[in-house]
C-alpha cells in the first residue's frame, strides 16, 4: 500500500545488507570453495519466535581522503526494522542454507520430514515409495533461490499452497517434484518478466506422469500473481476488452497499491471492477509531488512524500514493475555520517563505542523476552531498553545524544514510540525479508502508480462512509451515492479503520475489531526542499543530525538526498517518534527555518553557503483523513496473528481486506501492500468460482408451482422427519448421505416441538432475526420457508442443540444456505418432487416401514419423548452413514446434485430470492 516507511530503507534484512549482495547473474559455483555444511533449509516459522535474529555484519568502507568525508564516519545506511548501523556478526541464512548443498533435490527429500506432522492429518504422512525425483534443470539451487526470494520455503509448502491443493499428499516425492516444478516456472518467468509465460512452455521439460503437478503449479502461481503480473505490454494484452464475468461486480475501496494491484488482476480474470477513491488521485500513501521553481529557474524534482524506498530488490514485485517499465533503480549508498549539535562530524571513537553499547541494549532486551516467555507480550521494547540503561559505560550528556539518535532511528523504522512497541513481536516480520539492495526509483514512485492505474475504472472523490454486506452481496455508500456489488475489497489504511471512519453493517466480527484495536499505527513526516543547486555534495545519500532534547530526538534526525534520482537538487528531512506528532501542528515556516539552521550549522563552517529553498513541502500524514497516520507496527499486546486476522474475509466471502496492515510477512512496506492486493484478487476469484458452481441451475421459477405446492402440502402433513419447527421430506428411501431432502421451516408455530430449548443468555447472530420473523405474522397465519439440503446436512442440523434459533443460525451461518419461498426453489425442486412422487407412487408400504428403511425415526406429534431419545441413539450410533475420507461431504462444500440433471458433481443450488412477497433470510441474517 504505500508505505515502505515513508522513505524507510527496509526492515532489517536477514542478509548482510552492507556486504555486496551476490549478482544474480553470477554462477553459483563461485561458492564451491566453501565446504558443505549440514544445515536444515530455512523456512520462516508461521509465528516467528519472539527471539530476534542476530544482526548482520556491516562492513565499513574507508573514506576518500581527498574529500571532506575524510573526517566523517562511514557507516551503513539506516534500515527499517532494526537500528540502522548494527555491527553484529551474522551469515546470511537465506543464502547459505541453499548454497552449501551440492544437490538441492536430494536434500529437500531428506529434510522434508521436519516440516511434516504425521499426527495432524492422515494426508500429511509422507510416502516415499515407488516414485522418483524428476530432473527439470540441473541448476535447481539457483531456481530455489529465486523462489525463496518470493517468499516460498525451501522444502515445504506454504499454507496458501496447501489450501489451494497443489499436492494430493503433503510430504513425499510428489511434494518434492511440485517444488521443483514451481521453482522452475518462477525462474523461467523471472528470466524475462515482460513476457507472458504459458503452461505449454514447460510440457516438454516435465515428464508426462507429472503433468498434473505442472497443472497445479502453474494454476497456483498464475492465480495468486506470482507470475504473469505487472504492466508489460504482453501482460496488459491479457486484460479482456469486455469482462467475461458480466454478472459479477466487484467494488474496491481505495486506489492505493493494494487496490490497484487487485483491480488489474481481477480485470485480467474477467470481472467487472469499480474502484472508489476518496482523493483526486491514485496511490494513497504513495505520493510523488512535482516540485518546480518559479520563472527564471529551471530547477525541478519529483519528491516522494510517502512510500519511497524499494526495500530488497531480489524478490520485490515493485522491482519487477520497474523493470517492465524500463525505469532505473538507484541503489541507496551505505554511508550515513552523523553530525553533532554544533554541526561538526562526530568523534569516530565515541560513535563506535555508543553504537556497540546500543547493540548490547538490544541484545539484552532480546534475552529478556526469551526469559519472560509469554509475559513479554505485555511489555514494551522501550521499557525493556530502559531496564538495562544502567549497564552503559560512561554515560554523559554527549553520549546520551548518540543514544537518542539510535532510538529515533528505531522509532522511525517502526513508525511508533518505543513505549508502545511490543517487546515480544516488534520484529516478527524480519525472517521474511526479501534481500537485495534498497533502491530509489528514478523519477519517483508515481511511475508505478500511473502504470497500475492505466485503464482501471477509478471513480475519484468518492469518500466511502458505509459498507453493507450480507450473503447476497455488498452495498458501498459514498456521500449520497450507493454502489451495489457482488463483492467488495476494502484497502483503506489501518488508521481509518481505527478511527471508525467507515461504518460496517453488520459490525465486523469481534476478532477483527480486536485486531484493529491491538495493532499499532504510527506516524512519520517529512520536509521536502528543492534548492537551486546541490550544495551538500554527492558523496553520500543519507546523513544524520544529533539532538540534545530526548522529546525531540526524532526531529530532523535524518536527511535523504534525492539529487541523483529526483531530477533536481532535492533534500528531504525526516521527523519521527514523538516529534512527528508535534510536527503536525508546527507552522511550515518554522519547520523550514529549523531545518535550514541545521544545514547552515553543518555546511557554513566549511565555507559552503546554504541557499534558501526554492520550494518546500511539509507532510501532515496524521491529519490526512484518508490515512490518519503512516504505517502499521506490532504494538504491546499484539502479534503477527493480528495481521492474519486483518486479512480474513467476512460475510461468507463478500467483503475482503487488503493493504500493508493485512500482511504478516511484509507489513509497513509498499510491496507488502501490492502483494496483498494480488492475494485478495485470487481469494475473491476463488469465492466467485465457488459461488458460481452453485448457480448452474437456472433462475426460472417452478413451471408447475401449483401442483408441486399441493404435493408438498400433503407430504408435510406426515413428513419423514420433524424436529422443532423443521420438517423434512427425503427424496430417496435409502441411507445415501448425498440424497436430497426438502426442508420446511415453520414460523409462528407452537414451540412444543422444540425439545432442547434455548438458554436465555445464549448469543448467536440470528436470534433477533428469528424472533422478528416469529412475531411478523399474526397468530392465525404461519410462514413456511424452504431450502434443499442433503440427507447428511439434515442429520447434522438435527443434532444442533439450543433450539430452533441455534438451528437457524447453523443453517444460515455454517451451511451458508438461504430459506426461500416455494417458488424460489426453482426447477431443481421440481425434479426432486417428481422423484419423490414417483417413488411414493410405486411404494405403498406403511409409514413405519418407510421410516425404518430410511434409518430415521419419524416423530409424530403424539410420540413420547423417551421413544424419540431411544430412536435418536439408534440412528446416531448405528445407522449414521460413514463416508470414506476421500468422499466429498456436502456440509463442507455445500454441493447439491439433482438427479437426472446436467449439473456435474460438486455443483450446488443457486441462491434465489423469495418471490410472491415472501421475505428471504440471507446467510448473514440481513434482508437482501
Amino acid at each position: 500500500m504505500y508505505i515502505i516507511a515513508f522513505l524507510s530503507l527496509s526492515r532489517l534484512s536477514l542478509c548482510n545488507k552492507n556486504m555486496e549482495a551476490p549478482n544474480q547473474n553470477q554462477s553459483i559455483d563461485e561458492f564451491s570453495q566453501f565446504p558443505p555444511l549440514h544445515l536444515q533449509f530455512f523456512e520462516p516459522p508461521p509465528n516467528p519466535s519472539p527471539t530476534p535474529t542476530p544482526a548482520p555484519v556491516l562492513t565499513q568502507h574507508p573514506p576518500d581522503p581527498s574529500s571532506y568525508t575524510n573526517h566523517l564516519l562511514s557507516v551503513s545506511v539506516p534500515r527499517r526494522r532494526r537500528r540502522g548501523r548494527s555491527q553484529h556478526t551474522r551469515t546470511s541464512v537465506t543464502t547459505t542454507s541453499f548454497i552449501t548443498f551440492p544437490n538441492f533435490s536430494a536434500n529437500i527429500v531428506n529434510g522434508f520430514n521436519a516440516n511434516v506432522n504425521p499426527n495432524s492429518n492422515p494426508r500429511t504422512t509422507p510416502d516415499l515409495g515407488g516414485e522418483d525425483i524428476i530432473v527439470i534443470n540441473r541448476d535447481a539451487t539457483t531456481e530455489a533461490l529465486t523462489a525463496l526470494s518470493a517468499g516460498f520455503p525451501a522444502d515445504s509448502l506454504t499454507d496458501e499452497e496447501i489450501d489451494f491443493g497443489v499436492c494430493r499428499v503433503v510430504g513425499g516425492f510428489e511434494q518434492v517434484n511440485y517444488i521443483l516444478v514451481r521453482n522452475h516456472i518462477m525462474a523461467k518467468w523471472r528470466d524475462n518478466v515482460s513476457r507472458w509465460v504459458h503452461k505449454e512452455m514447460f510440457v516438454d521439460a516435465v515428464p508426462q506422469h507429472c503433468h498434473y503437478i505442472l497443472d497445479t503449479a502453474y494454476n497456483y502461481l498464475n492465480t495468486y500473481g506470482y507470475i504473469n503480473f505487472g504492466v508489460a505490454p504482453e501482460i496488459k494484452e491479457k486484460i479482456p476488452a469486455e469482462p467475461s464475468n458480466n454478472r459479477l461486480r466487484i467494488l474496491i475501496i481505495g486506489a492505493g497499491l493494494a487496490g490497484l494491484a487487485a483491480a488489474r488482476q481481477l480485470l485480467r480474470l474477467g470481472f467487472r471492477v469499480t474502484v472508489l477513491e476518496g482523493r483526486k488521485r491514485a496511490g494513497g500513501r504513495v505520493y510523488t509531488k512535482k516540485m518546480e521553481a518559479g520563472e527564471g529557474n529551471r530547477a525541478s524534482a519529483s519528491a516522494d512524500l510517502g512510500g519511497s524506498v524499494l526495500t530488497g530488490t531480489l524478490g520485490n514485485p515493485l522491482g519487477i514493475l520497474a523493470k517492465q517499465l524500463g525505469c532505473l533503480l538507484y541503489k541507496v549508498g551505505d554511508k550515513c555520517p552523523l553530525f553533532g549539535l554544533d554541526g561538526k562530524p562526530v568523534d569516530k571513537e565515541m560513535d563506535d563505542k555508543v553504537e556497540a553499547n546500543f547493540n548490547r541494549l538490544l541484545d539484552k532486551a532480546s534475552r529478556l523476552r526469551q526469559l519472560m516467555g509469554d509475559a513479554a507480550v505485555d511489555i514494551s521494547l522501550g521499557s525493556a531498553l530502559e531496564t538495562f540503561w544502567d549497564v552503559l559505560d560512561n554515560v554523559n550528556a554527549e553520549t546520551i545524544n548518540f543514544y537518542n539518535w539510535h532510538l529515533a532511528n528505531l522509532e522511525y523504522a517502526n513508525a511508533s514510540l518505543l513505549s508502545k512497541l511490543s517487546l515480544a513481536f516488534w520484529d516478527q516480520d524480519d525472517p521474511y525479508d526479501m534481500g537485495g539492495d534498497h533502491c530509489f526509483l528514478a523519477g519517483g514512485n508515481w511511475k508505478l502508480v500511473q502504470a497500475l492505474a492505466e485503464n482501471v475504472p477509478i471513480l475519484y472523490e468518492r469518500t466511502v462512509h458505509t459498507i453493507r454486506y450480507n450473503g447476497d452481496g455488498v452495498q458501498v455508500v459514498a456521500g449520497s451515492q450507493v454502489y451495489d456489488g457482488d463483492m467488495a475489497l476494502c484497502t483503506v489504511p489501518l488508521g481509518v479503520l481505527k478511527n471508525c471512519s467507515i461504518k460496517f453493517i453488520p459490525e465486523l466480527p469481534q476478532r477483527k475489531i480486536d485486531s484493529i484495536r491491538r495493532l499499532g499505527y504510527g506516524l512519520l513526516n517529512k520536509v521536502a526542499m528543492l534548492f537551486p543547486h546541490v550544495f551538500w555534495g554527492t558523496d553520500f545519500d543519507t546523513f544524520g543530525h544529533l539532538n540534545d532534547d530526548s522529546s525531540r530526538r526524532g526531529e530532523f534526525f535524518l536527511f535523504y538526498s534525492y539529487a541523483s534520482v529526483a531530477g533536481g537538487p532535492l533534500l528531504i528531512a525526516l521527523v519521527a517518534g514523538e516529534a512527528a506528532y508535534k510536527f503536525e501542528n508546527m507552522p511550515p515556516q518554522d519547520a523550514v527555518a529549523k531545518v535550514l539552521k541545521i544545514l547552515k550549522d553543518i555546511y557554513e563552517p566549511q565555507g559552503i553557503t546554504v541557499p534558501d529553498p526554492i520550494q518546500t513541502v511539509c507532510t501532515r500524514w496524521g491529519s490526512d483523513p484518508f490515512t490518519l497516520g503512516s504505517y502499521s507496527n506490532v504494538a504491546v499486546g499484539a502479534s503477527g496473528d493480528d495481521y492474519d486476522i486483518m486479512a480474513e474475509s467476512v460475510g461468507d466471502g463478500r467483503l475482503f481486506f487488503a493493504g500493508e496492515a493485512t500482511t504478516r510477512r511484509y507489513p509497513a512496506t509498499m510491496h507488502g501492500a501490492f502483494l496483498s492486493g494480488l492475494r485478495e484478487a485470487a481469494n475473491m476469484a476463488h469465492h466467485a468460482n465457488t459461488r458460481a458452481s452453485r448457480m448452474k441451475v437456472g433462475r426460472s421459477l417452478s413451471k408447475n408451482a401449483h401442483g408441486c405446492a399441493s404435493l408438498l402440502a400433503d407430504w408435510f402433513r406426515e413428513p419423514d422427519l420433524e424436529f422443532g419447527s423443521f420438517s423434512v421430506i427425503f427424496s430417496q428411501k435409502n441411507d445415501d448421505p448425498n440424497s436430497h431432502a426438502i426442508v420446511r421451516v415453520t414460523f409462528n408455530e407452537p414451540r412444543k416441538k422444540s425439545h432442547e430449548g434455548s438458554k436465555p443468555d445464549q448469543q448467536h447472530s440470528n436470534k433477533l432475526l428469528f424472533q422478528q420473523l416469529q412475531s411478523h405474522f399474526s397468530q392465525q397465519q404461519q410462514l413456511h420457508v424452504y431450502t434443499l439440503l442433503t440427507r447428511q446436512q439434515v442429520l447434522d442440523l438435527r443434532e444442533v442443540r439450543g433450539g430452533d434459533e441455534m438451528r437457524l443460525d447453523y443453517l444460515c451461518e455454517k451451511l451458508g444456505v438461504k430459506l426461500i419461498g416455494r417458488k424460489g426453489l426453482g426447477p431443481i425442486a421440481d425434479t426432486v418432487i417428481a422423484s419423490i412422487k414417483a417413488e411414493r407412487g410405486s411404494r405403498k408400504s406403511s409409514s413405519t416401514a418407510s421410516a425404518s428403511r430410511l434409518g430415521i425415526s419419524k416423530l409424530r406429534p403424539n410420540t413420547l419423548k423417551t421413544k424419540f431419545v431411544r430412536k435418536a441413539k439408534i440412528v446416531h450410533n448405528g445407522n449414521m452413514p460413514v463416508l470414506s475420507p476421500n468422499k466429498s461431504l456436502l456440509p463442507h462444500n455445500k454441493s447439491i446434485t439433482p438427479p437426472n440433471s446436467n449439473v456435474t458433481n460438486g455443483k450446488v443450488l443457486e441462491e434465489h430470492k423469495i418471490t410472491n412477497q415472501t421475505p428471504s433470510i440471507s446467510s448473514s441474517g440481513l434482508p437482501p
